[in-house]
Order: C-alpha cells, then structure tokens, then sequence
C-alpha cells in the first residue's frame, strides 16, 4: 500500500517510474544535471549490483533548485537531492524530512563538487565580454534565470555583488546599483538555468549566457557547431552542490542504505572522474590533475568571508523586502 501511495504521488508529478527493481530511489536535482547523472547513474547502478547482487533504478527529477525543494515540501518522494544551493537543504531540514546536521554527514561540508558562475558568449565574441563590468555596458544583453526560482541565478547575482564589492572598495550602496544595472540587461528570466541554456543556445537571444562554468563546458560541447566561447571572469563565487538523504521519505521506504552509497558514490575516484569530465571542479587530486584543462585559473570567493554566511545571506539578501527585492529590477 505504501509503495503504491508513492507511485501515485510520483505520477501526479509528471515522473516516469519503471517497473519496481529490487532497489529504487528518486534524486531530485537542480536543472542543468541531466546529462551529468546520465553519466553516473548506470555507472553506480553496475557498481552497487556487483557489491550487494541487487538491481537499482535510479529515477531523476530536475528543476530550479529552490522550486524543488518546495516541490519535495508538498510530497514529492525524493529519496536524495543533488542540489546547488545549501539554503534549499536548509529548508527541507526545517521541514523536517532531511537531518539538522546534514552537512556533517558527508566530507567537505556534504558538496562532492563545486563550480562557479562563468559566462558562454557567442562565436569570436562579438561584444568583447571578459569581465562582469561588459554585461552592464549598454546594448549588452545578459541571459540567466530568475534568482527567485534558480539557486544557479542566485549565485550569479552573489558573484556580481561580490565582483562589485571587490572592485569598490566593499561600497554596498555601489554593489547594488551594479547589480541592478546587470538585471536591467536580461530580457528574460526563465524559471531554471535549462530553459535560460535553451534561450540562449536555441532561441539564439542574448550576447551571453551566465551560467554555472561546468554548465558553460557542457553547452559548448553540445552544440559546438555554434562556436560558443568560454569566457571565465577574473573573479567569482565558490559555489558548493550540496547533498543530502532526505530521511522523512528514506526511511519510510527503507532506502536508506542505497541513499547513501549513491550519495557516497559521487565522492569516489570513479565518481570524481565523472564529475570532471563534465566540468564540475572536484576534491579528488587524481582528477584534477587528469583534466585540469578544464579548469582555468581564476580568483575564487566564498560567501562566508563576502557576505558572513548564508544565515545572514538569507536574511539581508533573499528575504522577503532584502536587498535582491530591492534591485530586481524586472520582475
């Protein structure tokens, strides 16, 4: 009766479920990783049939990262999230379906990778993009999703405020007319980072697209034929992809042990390599050094020595009235 109640829910959001395999959970992702877990989801299924003799499913569900989250609040049944953004675990753990300690669960803070806004401007980069002070130039248009609805467009808004408190001396009131002026470029804020890489890539607006750089690599590969350039900014924002078991619905249905080795899967030599391979920067030395073509230099902020944390980020930034509400200028 139990799995039957979770299939339905599973149905009335749009999921597809397979046939029940031994073993079946759902990661519920932030909305560029398709094709990342396509690549690591039947690599830890071979795994995990050869160390315990069960078949797993792995089913997938993307979208903006908070929008998921509230998505998994109102019963989607998600075994584990993949997300981009620490303040949407903070709210599933406030919602009591992942553990207050979450990020002790796993190394390095629970976040098996990291990235960083990075932008993808157009062939031979026609507007001469380099930096974050050419997307406020006039007659430049930016694209990135909504940061109500996209952690990735909420990272971009925190590296152009960091980019901007850098590069004036820490004056908040000068950081907030940059940003403002960046948001007064996008034309369009798309719900998630996908739909911003489909108007950018497909709809063929825009001068460029910011975006999570591993995001920037994969868009260029996919559609090479356009001559997408890379172009990483000189500074930029650390930004962690946290993990977590979400335990409310794990336990219910006593996936808790293939939770966890699909979660510790991405922090394995194998899993690190895959991550690489797809643009993400990892922790594992191995695969650093193999694909450190990747990766440019660049200098890397966090938001604890910028902005005091993301306490204090939810509180002054993203608030109902804070500052983002303040500057968003085209909602």
């Amino acid at each position: 009766m139990k799995r039957n109640l979770l299939a339905a829910v599973a149905l009335a959001f749009g999921l597809t479920t397979p046939a029940l395999a031994q073993d079946s959970i759902l990661n519920v992702s932030y909305d560029v990783a398709r094709e990342l877990f396509e690549a690591i989801n039947p690599v830890f299924a071979e795994k995990w049939k050869v160390e315990t003799g069960r078949d797993v499913t792995i089913d997938q569900s993307h979208g903006g990262s908070s929008k998921q989250a509230r998505a998994i609040l109102e019963g989607l049944p998600a075994d584990v999230v993949t997300f981009n953004q620490v303040t949407d675990i903070d709210v599933l753990a406030e919602g009591g379906l992942v553990d207050a300690d979450w990020r002790d669960a796993f190394p390095n803070a629970a976040s098996p990778y990291y990235s960083l806004p990075a932008f993808l401007v157009r062939k031979d980069n026609p507007k001469g993009i380099e930096d974050w002070d050419d997307l406020v130039k006039e007659g430049v248009q930016v694209i990135f999703p909504n940061p109500k609805t996209s952690g990735n467009a909420r990272y971009t808004y925190l590296a152009a405020y960091a980019y901007a408190l850098d590069q004036n001396g820490g004056d908040q009131a000068a950081a907030q007319d940059f940003v403002r002026k960046l948001f007064a470029n996008v034309p369009v804020f798309d719900q998630g980072g996908r739909a911003a890489t489909v108007t950018f890539a497909e709809k063929e607006i825009g001068d460029v697209l910011i975006t999570f750089e591993a995001e920037t690599g994969g868009i260029a590969r996919e559609y090479a034929d356009k001559g997408f350039v890379r172009v990483t900014p000189s500074l930029s924002l650390y930004s962690e992809f946290p993990v977590a078991i979400v335990t409310g619905n794990a336990a219910q249905k006593g996936t808790e042990e293939v939770s966890k080795a699909y979660l510790d899967f991405l922090y394995a030599p194998e899993g690190q390599k895959i991550l690489a391979a797809h643009f993400y920067r990892v922790h594992d030395e191995a695969a650093q050094a193999e694909f450190a073509a990747n990766f440019p230099e660049v200098k890397l902020v966090n938001v604890d020595e910028v902005f005091g944390g993301w306490d204090k980020i939810k509180a002054e930034h993203f608030a109902e009235g804070g500052i983002l509400d303040t500057v968003f200028v085209n909602q």
